[in-house]
This record gives structure tokens, C-alpha cells and sequence, in this order.
């Protein structure tokens, strides 16, 4: 049976065998409250149901034998083949003998998932011409297509050595960056490679622009400096930081 505590609503779940059949005091574990516990109510047995009186068997009588001499009743005849009446007689449905038609499509949904077949193969021949024949288009609504090419562009000067005055090398990189583009663009950090002999990069170094920004048809000059670089580097690699190789 279920025990709730009057004082603090704690409820136990407790066998009726432990209250027994004229009630006990108990005790809360939680508040320590004791009350008077009543006996578990005993269990109403249902009442059997009225059993349906037995209906008497049917009795099947067999027809008495003729007696010797006498004539044997005549057999039924076999009943007649069905002949389906021919058409145009009142009453004739010709398609009786044949299964029910099949439910009829939904021609709704059939032109709905149609539709939209259509247009995602319209989406996609709209994306390949987007992605092969008409890039400058993309870019001006708004799609990324491929990798971001800078519009910028890098000229560098010769590249200057000198000796200083505590015998260590000056290694000297001046050049311009230009706008060629009609409209405004971020200026990136340039990124420069130091390469010797066998094309593998030996030093390298980041060039942060004077300004972040460039006009259409404008240009900033860009220098910068470095000591004590491999004596083994045969060439110079400027690119914009981020800019695909």
C-alpha cells in the first residue's frame, strides 16, 4: 500500500503485511512525524458472471429405409451453367466478373515534386554557366565562386644588398601596389619568400601596407627590410596573404 506523511507529504511505498489488518503507528523517516496508520481496505472479489443457459443440441434424424419394392425417389438435376446475358439486356454490368479500378493519382503532388525537379535542375544549369562563362557576373550579385583572385597588383623594384656598419647584411625590398579594378579594394599584407637554388622557400617575412584600402586606379609604395637573410636564397616571391598560389 502507499503511505503519505500528513506533515511534510512524503510518500512510501510498504507491503500490506507491515500494517497488518488492524492498523499500526508509523513514523516518518524524513520529518519524524508519527501518526496512526489505518488497515489497508480488503480487496472486493467481482462477482462471477451469469453463465448463458446451453442451447440443446439440433437433432438430426435420418430418413427411414424404403421399404423392398418401392420406387427410389427421383435425384435433383445438376444445377445449370451461369451464361452472362449479352449486352444491352437490363441489369448487365460487363465489368462484374473484373477486379475494382485502381485509385486514381494524385495528379497534384505529381506536378508539385515535377516543379521542383525542375527547378533545382534550373538552379544548377544557372550555377555551371555562373562557374565557367561569367565570373565578373557572380561576383557582382554577390557569389563566391572558386577562389578569391585580388584585383591588386604587385611591382616590385630590384632587390638592394648592402653591407652595414657591424658587418652584417641589409636585405631591402621596395615596390608599389595597384588598383587596376573600377572599384574600391581592401589591401591585404603582402607575404614575401626568400628561394634558393632548388625552388625551396629559406626566409620568410610579412609586409604590412601603409593602408587598407585602395581607390580605383590608385597605388601605395610598399618597403621593407630584413638582416642577416640565407645566403642561399637566389629569389624573391611577393604575394598577398591568403591570395590562392
Amino acid at each position: 500500500m502507499l503511505l503519505e506523511c500528513p506533515e511534510c507529504r512524503t510518500r512510501y511505498l510498504v507491503p500490506d503485511s507491515a500494517i497488518g489488518t488492524t492498523g499500526r503507528t508509523v513514523r516518518c523517516a524524513n520529518c519524524r512525524h508519527s501518526w496512526y496508520q489505518d488497515p489497508p481496505e480488503p480487496e472486493q472479489v467481482p462477482e462471477p458472471e451469469p453463465q448463458p443457459a446451453a442451447v440443446p443440441a439440433a437433432v438430426v434424424t435420418e430418413p427411414a429405409p424404403a421399404a423392398p419394392g418401392a420406387p427410389m425417389p427421383a435425384a435433383a438435376p445438376p444445377p445449370e451453367p451461369f451464361v452472362a446475358p449479352p449486352a444491352g439486356t437490363p441489369g448487365y454490368d460487363a465489368f462484374a466478373h473484373r477486379p475494382p479500378f485502381r485509385p486514381t493519382r494524385n495528379n497534384t503532388r505529381v506536378r508539385t515534386i515535377a516543379s521542383l525537379a525542375a527547378g533545382l535542375l534550373m538552379l544548377i544549369a544557372v550555377g555551371i554557366i555562373l562557374w565557367t562563362t561569367a565570373p565578373g557576373l557572380a561576383q557582382q550579385i554577390g557569389l563566391s565562386i572558386g577562389p578569391e583572385e585580388l584585383p591588386l597588383r604587385i611591382v616590385d623594384n630590384p632587390i638592394e644588398r648592402r653591407k652595414m656598419a657591424n658587418g652584417s647584411e641589409l636585405f631591402a625590398v621596395s615596390g608599389q601596389i595597384t588598383n587596376p579594378s573600377p572599384t574600391r579594394q581592401r589591401v591585404p599584407d603582402i607575404r614575401a619568400d626568400l628561394r634558393d637554388a632548388q625552388d625551396k622557400i629559406v626566409f620568410s617575412w610579412t609586409i604590412t601596407p601603409q593602408q587598407r584600402t585602395l581607390a580605383p586606379g590608385a597605388a601605395i609604395d610598399f618597403n621593407s627590410a630584413q638582416v642577416d637573410v640565407p645566403a642561399s636564397s637566389k629569389r624573391l616571391d611577393l604575394s598577398f596573404v591568403g591570395e590562392a598560389s
